[in-house]
């Protein structure tokens, strides 16, 4: 499974911020400072990620934490190769020899064994234990830990516990005020500011409605995707059935309010 997207891209990725998100990351990175993001699923936090380590001139390895990644994943393992056993460093444990950002998406949906691993790193020490191999790597000051999580989806069984987020310098991401997306949809798929307009009210109906009908609202991400779709040439009801309507729910019933909903808004 490759785990890791590691790279320094050539153009610094768009981002709109929404307040004075990329100051605290540049204070946090020079301060040596971890730093955790919290926000609704599509709203930006790795867009930022990425824009704000390509603007320090920074590699980025990006670790998209899912139910079955264990801290061995993130740190390393022995392997067998060519008739050897061979400590091979997992992204983490690359990113803190290497220095840069690693970033841990949805760190919340890893096993309870990734934070006790990031405790140590956490913390004045800045420390990453190796116990199967007895190296203890002091994090150079290059290294920054940033991870994310999405509060709105989490349960009993996966919340970051208050010990855990209070090792972090903390910033809350949520969607742009109506105009803001509408440019940053319009730029993002060329679709005209007056096309996207309504695309935009229908989602921000939509994500009012989390919580009742919808486990989630429609992201920003969505919203691209659902305007590159009507600018390639599709209708817009088709468009926003497939990118707006049928990833957010499997129930029939739901759907079909949902695509009333549509129908009011997009004419």
């Amino acid at each position: 499974m490759n785990l890791i997207a590691r790279n320094i891209q050539p153009e610094i990725p768009a981002y709109s911020p929404a307040g004075n998100e990329c100051a605290l990351f540049e204070t946090a990175w020079t301060r040596q400072l971890p730093l955790l993001l919290k926000g609704p699923t599509g709203c930006g936090k790795t867009r930022f990620v990425s824009h704000m380590a390509q603007k320090l001139d920074l590699p980025l390895t990006t670790v998209s934490c899912h139910d079955d990644l264990a801290a061995a994943d993130l740190t390393g393992r022995f392997l067998l190769k060519g008739g050897e056993t061979v400590w091979v460093d997992g992204p983490l444990t690359r990113a803190v020899r290497d220095g840069g950002v690693c970033y841990l998406d949805e760190v919340v949906e890893a096993r309870k064994d990734v934070a006790v691993v990031l405790h140590p790193l956490t913390d004045d020490r800045r420390i990453l234990p190796l116990e199967r191999t007895g190296e203890e790597l002091a994090a150079p000051p290059a290294f920054m830990l940033v991870v994310s999580y999405n509060p709105g989806y989490q349960s009993l069984l996966k919340a970051l516990k208050p010990s855990t987020r209070q090792r972090f310098v903390a910033i809350e991401f949520d969607f742009l005020p109506k105009a803001r997306e509408i440019e940053v949809v319009s730029a993002e798929s060329g679709l005209p500011a007056v096309t996207v307009e309504p695309l935009v009210e229908l989602a921000r109906r939509l994500r009012a409605l989390k919580g009742h009908d919808l486990e989630e609202g429609v992201s920003t991400r969505l919203l691209v995707y659902c305007a590159s779709l009507i600018d390639a040439g599709l209708s817009p009801r088709d468009a926003v059935r497939a990118a707006m309507i049928e990833p957010l729910t499997d129930e029939p019933d739901v759907r079909t309010a949902l695509l009333e909903l549509a129908k009011a808004v997009i004419r």
